[in-house]
């Protein structure tokens, strides 16, 4: 399975160390700005991004069709990572990897599957690659480091207790 991510999802995965655990089960799929926006200092989700990039775990593909993503930037107020990553998702259709809230309004307009950093950290939970003490610890450091409401924060404890 492909995925088309933008800057956000990619960023809170390596945050929450959970980005190597996804990249064994879906080709990563990102455009050349987001690896910029991802790479360009010195921390360790940097580094971890750069290194899965290295090892062909996240493939960096071009976009072509720069005002396609220059007017979704106005259409949308959206930045041009998250522009370039939309344009990639509809270009290949895949669903895009999305936690930027005027992208996902963009997927929805566009009526184009999207999914979020917590969709991953529940299915590697569901899916047992991580133990449920460690899911609970990394889902309050998405909430450290993600802009999630408290419903949506308490929506996903409920269904990472076993509830829908």
């Amino acid at each position: 399975m492909e995925i088309v991510f933008d800057s956000s999802t990619l960023i809170l995965l390596a945050k929450i160390e959970i980005l190597n655990i996804i990249s064994e089960d879906i080709q990563i799929i990102v455009p050349e700005m987001v690896r910029s926006e991802c790479t360009g200092k010195d921390l360790f989700d940097a580094k971890l991004i750069s290194s899965l990039i290295k090892n062909g775990k996240i493939k960096v593909a071009s976009v072509t069709k720069k005002g396609s993503a220059e007017k979704l930037c106005r259409d949308f107020k959206i930045h041009i990572g998250e522009a370039e990553a939309l344009v990639l998702a509809l270009k290949k259709r895949l669903p895009l990897a999305v936690d930027d809230l005027p992208s996902i309004k963009a997927c929805k307009i566009l009526n184009h599957k999207f999914t979020t950093a917590i969709h991953f950290l529940i299915n590697v939970s569901e899916n047992r690659k991580i133990n449920e003490d460690m899911t609970f610890v990394k889902l309050e450091k998405l909430s450290l480091y993600g802009r999630y409401s408290k419903r949506i924060l308490e929506d996903a404890t409920k269904r990472l207790k076993g509830g829908e």
